[in-house]
């Protein structure tokens, strides 16, 4: 990476930084880091272009919410429009945003019109069915009319036996209130009348077969209702609980009369209406469409708008035009200068690189393959600019220790379906709108595809598909042919099986024991190897660093005492291997292992010759070391500090820092250039070796628990083949137990626990098991490995590219902060 200055003239700006955005390989430097994003230059500009994105996104939901458009286009953006040409394009929008919404505002509130006045129909009609139903009326006539209060609150009103008939008593007035209320609220209008009224009334309803929409847009079903009361105070006090329940009250005549005439007017506003509303919903269309065709142009241009000056706001104010600095990737550096040339009236922009000791970017080249790797590493930690990237490590180890612990052949392969189709179809795929889980999916389609790859090899190890073993070669065992059913035979060994475990072993009464013994000591020397070769990644960022002191005081006392300790363990499993121990009981490596340190010199059950002078130099080997793990490093800096400090340097790392600017010619020494060095703070002995006892203590510790992290592999690999065999035996297994083969309650058996077994094979086995053996084996990475070598203290490489056409349409509309 280099970091460099580029010029601009103000007459230029916008068609240079739009160049350098098409282009899309500058990481920009915030240079008004202090200034508040208020205080910013552009501020206004941007909010202008906020504005207009409010305008698209109403634009764009109106669109979606119009089902009978269906419009199919291709937009290809012209070459960057100028300033005057967006305003011009930002009055057209906004133009068509207060049309649509004028449109779409005046067609709800006629909709909701002529709802209103369906809704009135329908209880005008409702209520003379109440007016010429003998029984409603004889029933309201019986009200009580207790004015003393004395009537129970909770009388039910068939029990209103002291109810006298109100048509011989010409003094009392009988009164009604007609109107609708939703129905669900129905039973409790019917109870808080009642409780205030004290019993007082007469009330029914009828359902309405239509719904109607609310003042929120939701479809209710409503029922119309009459509640027949005496006295204005209570009448008033019944329409102000229906009011409070969303209950709509209209004046109703019982003259046929008049009944007739409202109904034949309202039918007449009603066609009125939906003319109006048809007419009002042609127009809003074809608005719409007119927006719908240049709807994706406009937001991608607005969009690129937006991140045009939110770069701007970056530069630097210069009296005659902008100062930008970048990150660029050195080799397309000349890309950048031959972009910039083709620019017309762009010949005052100058560009220059500056030296400096920032830490620049961290960048990695990826492809659609390596990208997700990548993305596993980075999710833990950038790396530190010019560390060993684990990415590319990771391609190969991380499917393979997912396979060790869920490797079965069947499994795999179901695995790998899944991610073939992901790839073979990841075009289709690539702008349609997914949620979180199946994005993942996705984006790890390769990830995915590597471990189903790798499972059907591990799984073609194990002899293992679907808990089920496979006879793909002669057995090296073979069983007596002569045994009685129910006794323990003894099979004699005949040959080697060439692939694998041998398929002798699967049923046997001891599989689980020499499965257990064989994977453990597989997934020790699966983790010896990743840790090993992961700790060789420190050895090559010293030497890209020239760093002898970490070499001389890291990395070799390290490797010292972890191969002695563990590597000689590794030794141990392997060489027990390469020995038949028939006549002689094999020695117990874990004993050996803890006898080592607890009584050195001392060995129970020799493995070869010389086995206890040479546990004895293993161990003193790896107690030297954590001395030199120790002190090495801090005592040899705080010499090269003092004498830097003899020579007249401030500390050390002055020393280093003004070699370095020293390095450059005068031209370069300019306050331009010096101004980008940042001074080194002073040199503590006390920190420094505060950070290698840090070191040293988690090193020897991590050696110890790392290892036996990997036993993880063993666990869960035992874990996967055993819930596999029991799935089996539960389910598909019990098909084949009919004593009457072929016949149809045996087929439609075999169909039935076929389809369970399939079922909680791919939900159980391979979507559960399999994601927790995709973290165990992310874990085994970030911390096993990675905690060897990996730094991660750098920050990602993030360009300045405005967006294209495919790729906007891939982001959702709510998101703004795309850019």
């Amino acid at each position: 990476m280099m970091l460099i200055q580029i010029y601009i003239p103000n007459e230029v700006a916008r068609d240079v930084t739009f160049a350098l955005g098409d282009v899309g390989n500058l990481h920009i430097v915030d240079q008004n880091k202090e200034i508040t994003a208020f205080q910013r230059t552009f501020v206004k500009e941007i909010r202008k272009l906020e504005i207009i994105s409010q305008h698209l996104k109403y634009l764009q939901t109106q669109v979606r919410n119009t089902n009978e458009l269906d419009i199919t286009h291709h937009v290809i953006l012209p070459r960057p429009t100028n300033a005057t040409e967006m305003e011009t394009l930002s009055t057209t929008i906004s133009n068509h945003q207060i049309r649509v919404k004028e449109l779409a505002d005046s067609h709800i509130e006629m909709e909701n019109r002529k709802s209103k006045l369906l809704e009135t129909r329908e209880i005008i009609k409702k209520a003379r069915s109440f007016f010429e139903n003998r029984t409603i009326q004889e029933q309201a006539n019986r009200i009580s009319t207790d004015d003393l209060d004395e009537s129970p609150l909770l009388v039910e009103q068939d029990n209103l036996e002291a109810g006298i008939n109100l048509s011989n008593l010409a003094e009392v007035s009988l009164n009604y209130v007609v109107g609708s209320i939703p129905s669900s609220k129905i039973a409790i209008l019917q109870k808080i009348l009642f409780r205030t009224l004290r019993g007082n009334l007469f009330m029914t309803d009828l359902p309405i077969e239509e719904t109607f929409t609310d003042k929120n847009g939701d479809k209710v079903s409503k029922s119309v209702f009459i509640v027949y009361t005496h006295g204005s105070t209570l009448l008033a006090k019944a329409k102000k609980i229906i009011d409070a329940l969303d209950g709509r009250i209209i004046e109703v005549t019982s003259d046929p009369e008049v009944y007739d005439q409202e109904v034949t007017t309202i039918n007449s506003q009603v066609s009125d209406l939906a003319n109006v509303i048809a007419q009002t919903k042609e127009i809003l269309h074809t608005e719409l469409y007119v927006v719908a065709e240049q709807i994706d142009e406009w937001k991608v241009r607005f969009k690129r708008e937006k991140s045009l000056y939110t770069a701007l706001n970056k530069f630097k104010q210069a009296s005659r035009g902008l100062i930008a600095e970048a990150w660029i990737p050195r080799s397309d550096f000349e890309t950048v200068k031959t972009e910039l040339r083709n620019i017309e009236g762009a010949s005052a922009t100058m560009v220059q690189e500056i030296h400096t000791n920032k830490s620049p970017p961290t960048f990695h080249r990826t492809n659609k393959f390596s990208a997700a790797f990548q993305a596993i590493v980075d999710a833990y930690g950038i790396a530190t600019y010019q560390e060993v990237n684990p990415g590319l490590a990771t391609i190969v180890t991380f499917p393979f220790m997912f396979a060790i612990m869920f490797g079965d052949l069947g499994h795999g392969f179901i695995l790998f379906l899944i991610a073939f189709f992901l790839v073979l179809a990841e075009k289709k795929l690539k702008n349609v709108k997914k949620d979180e889980i199946f994005a993942m999916a996705y984006d790890g389609r390769y990830i995915l595809l590597l471990m189903g790859v790798f499972s059907m090899y591990t799984g073609l190890l194990y002899n293992d598909v679907f808990s089920k073993s496979m006879t793909l070669f002669k057995s090296g065992w073979e069983f007596p042919t002569d045994f009685q059913e129910g006794t323990t035979v003894e099979a004699t060994k005949v040959g080697v099986y060439k692939l694998g475990l041998d398929f002798a072993w699967h049923g046997t009464e001891n599989n689980l024991i020499f499965t257990n013994s064989y994977k453990m000591k597989l997934s020790i020397l699966m983790g010896y190897a990743h840790m090993t070769y992961s700790f060789f990644f420190s050895l090559v960022n010293y030497k890209f660093r020239r760093s002898a002191i970490d070499i001389k005081g890291n990395f070799l006392p390290g490797l010292i005492f972890m191969q002695s300790i563990f590597g000689y363990l590794s030794f141990a499993i392997i060489f027990k291997w390469c020995f038949d121990w028939k006549d002689s009981p094999a020695p117990g490596l874990l004993n050996m292992l803890i006898n080592m340190f607890l009584s050195p010199g001392k060995v129970d059950g020799q493995l070869f010759k010389g086995q206890a002078f040479v546990q004895v130099i293993l161990l003193l080997s790896a107690l030297i070391c954590v001395p030199i793990l120790l002190l090495y490093k801090p005592l040899k800096m705080r010499k090269l500090n003092k004498k830097a400090q003899d020579e007249g340097f401030k500390s050390l790392d002055h020393k280093d820092y003004e070699n370095m600017v020293r390095d450059f010619d005068a031209d370069e020494r300019s306050a331009m250039y010096i101004s980008q060095f940042e001074e080194p703070g002073e040199f503590e002995f006390g920190d420094v070796m505060i950070h290698q006892v840090i070191h040293t203590i988690e090193f020897c510790l991590n050696c110890v628990s790392h290892t036996a992290s990997y036993l993880r592999l063993w666990a869960l690999s035992l874990a996967h083949a055993q819930l596999s065999t029991v799935l089996w035996s539960m389910t598909i297994a019990n098909a084949f137990s009919s004593d009457s083969p072929g016949s149809f309650k045996q087929v439609s058996k075999v169909v039935i626990l076929f389809g369970m077994w399939f079922v909680l094979t791919v939900c159980i086995l391979v979507l559960m098991e399999g994601t927790s053996a995709m973290l165990h084996s992310l874990r085994l990475h970030w911390v096993e490995a990675m905690s060897k070598y990996f730094e991660g203290e750098g920050y990602a490489y993030e360009p300045f590219k405005l967006v294209s056409f495919d790729t906007d349409l891939a982001v959702d509309d709510g998101d703004e902060n795309n850019d």
